[in-house]
């Protein structure tokens, strides 16, 4: 056994017994992350870095691991409620953080683990996948709502791959959960096979490239870990990733590249007390200057604000759910203004079965911004549709990155000008197909949620898919219908 893979079956058999007495994956992994930080930050005060950090003497890996028993678990406490008041990038690590792992002698055990690896050393590529391994572990555990914040990697990689990020050029996830984005472009771009970086390049990948925004403190957390682990930015640098809603306001920066899958649920919604002391809920309208249309539909406002944040002829790829390709009003109007102002080339329809959380039905929107023009930007549509027949589950038969290389080659990464349909009259199954703009905005209410694609189930029921593929897709279809009822009841309830 290697000695990664030894630290990586440590990390993981403590993740298996504190998980029997009562700690989820969640707050494992957020404790590894105080832990980590503290122990690599005093790695960092020692020959040959000798870097001084922002954390008081009082609380330093040192003083932390000479204590046991309920001093032990005491120190820890007034610890973490300390450095949660701290500046910057320490701060943020430690915003809200508690101790969850109660029994003192476990703690000490998960201290001691970490204090016996010298992780500085380590190579950012075993640090990052131990805990990758556990951001994926705990986006598994349903109970945990993890899921929301992690994309499949293999998505990602698929994605980063058709945009093929360059180096010196900008990147933001305005709701970038915890990194899973930023890290899939740093390994593109660093990758030799791809470009052979020079001292400045690799400096502005390492601090200058990424930005983004995350309002969960908990993902936040991880990504900013993530990040670290991966080593992109300073471990007493300032966080470029903001706590702030990124909605709220136009912050006056453009990127090259925005790249981001936005949280699902299609209602942005805030909580009050009334008069009477009850919970109310009120939708939230983003009254921006510059979007298109003032809606509360989540999706609607994150897709106008990517285009309100990439520079003219920056690129984006979004994941969203098929609401944003069909629905009236506010959609209508996004929709059409899109193929007005931005090259929105192409669309990718995902299968379901993908996400870790449950009925959502999504795609993956490609497009460029553009500079003002009195004639519309979007000349052809092209659509793959990766979802009629096509069947995954999480556990069984998870998507991989080989499942979307024959998008990523009728994408055309090289020259998306040059790409091929695959569907044509003889091959009416083919799943690559243009659509003029034309034939678009012809369509009722500029619907992009097009599909031809015959489905093989609904003509052969003698070769239907394995019963656990056909259950997952029922519970995908109910999953989705509950949401859309939900969401009526709260409009006709005004809350």
């Amino acid at each position: 056994m290697t000695k990664t893979s030894a630290i990586i079956s440590k990390v993981w058999s403590y993740a298996h017994v504190l998980r029997d007495a009562g700690v989820g994956y969640g707050d494992y992994l957020e404790q590894l992350t105080y832990l980590l930080f503290l122990k690599m930050a005093d790695e960092y005060s020692k020959p040959p870095y000798d870097r001084k950090l922002p954390i008081p003497e009082k609380y330093e890996w040192e003083n932390l691991i000479s204590k046991n028993g309920a001093d032990l678990e005491s120190h820890y406490t007034e610890l973490l409620r300390e450095l949660s008041q701290a500046k910057g990038i320490l701060g943020q690590i430690f915003t809200k953080s508690q101790n969850k792992i109660q029994d003192p002698a476990m703690l000490y055990r998960v201290i001691n683990m970490i204090d016996k690896e010298n992780w500085s050393l380590m190579g950012a590529d075993v640090k990052g996948k131990i805990y990758e391994g556990l951001l994926e572990k705990n986006a598994e555990d349903v109970k945990s709502g993890a899921g929301q914040y992690f994309t499949p990697r293999s998505l990602i990689m698929a994605m980063v791959e058709c945009i093929h990020p360059e180096p010196e050029k900008t990147i933001c996830d305005p709701a970038c959960g915890t990194g899973g984005f930023f890290l899939a472009s740093y390994d593109f771009i660093s990758n030799p096979e791809n470009y052979r970086l020079n001292k400045e390049q690799k400096q502005f990948l390492k601090d200058e490239t990424f930005s983004g925004n995350e309002i969960v403190a908990g993902a936040r957390r991880m990504c900013l870990m993530n990040m670290f682990l991966h080593n992109i930015g300073e471990i007493d640098g300032e966080s470029y990733v903001s706590s702030t809603d990124s909605l709220i306001s136009d912050p006056g920066d453009r990127y090259d590249y925005v790249l981001t899958n936005p949280p699902f649920g299609k209602k942005s919604s805030m909580s009050f007390t009334n008069e009477e002391g009850d919970q109310e809920k009120e939708e939230l309208v983003y009254n921006r200057q510059d979007f298109w249309a003032s809606t509360s539909n989540k999706q609607l406002n994150f897709l106008q604000h990517i285009h309100t944040i990439l520079k003219i002829d920056g690129q984006a790829a979004v994941v969203l759910p098929d609401n944003v390709l069909f629905e009236g009003g506010s959609g209508e109007i996004v929709r059409k203004k899109m193929l007005e102002t931005t090259d929105l080339h192409t669309i990718l329809r995902l299968p379901t079965g993908v996400f870790y959380k449950q009925g959502v039905k999504a795609n993956v929107l490609f497009f460029d911004n553009k500079p003002a023009s009195k004639d519309p930007w979007t000349k052809e549509v092209w659509i793959y549709d990766f979802r009629t027949n096509v069947h995954f589950t999480l556990k069984k038969n998870p998507l991989k990155l080989e499942d979307l290389k024959d998008f990523i080659s009728c994408y055309n990464p090289e020259n998306r000008h040059e790409r091929k349909e695959t569907w044509s009259e003889d091959n009416p199954n083919g799943r690559l197909r243009k659509f003029t703009y034309e034939e678009i905005v012809s369509r009722d209410k500029t619907n992009l949620d097009i599909f031809w694609v015959k489905d093989e189930s609904l003509a052969d029921l003698d070769n239907l898919p394995d019963p656990d593929i056909l259950a997952n897709e029922i519970i995908e279809n109910v999953e989705a219908g509950l949401e859309s009822f939900r969401e009526i009841v709260e409009t006709i309830n005004g809350g």
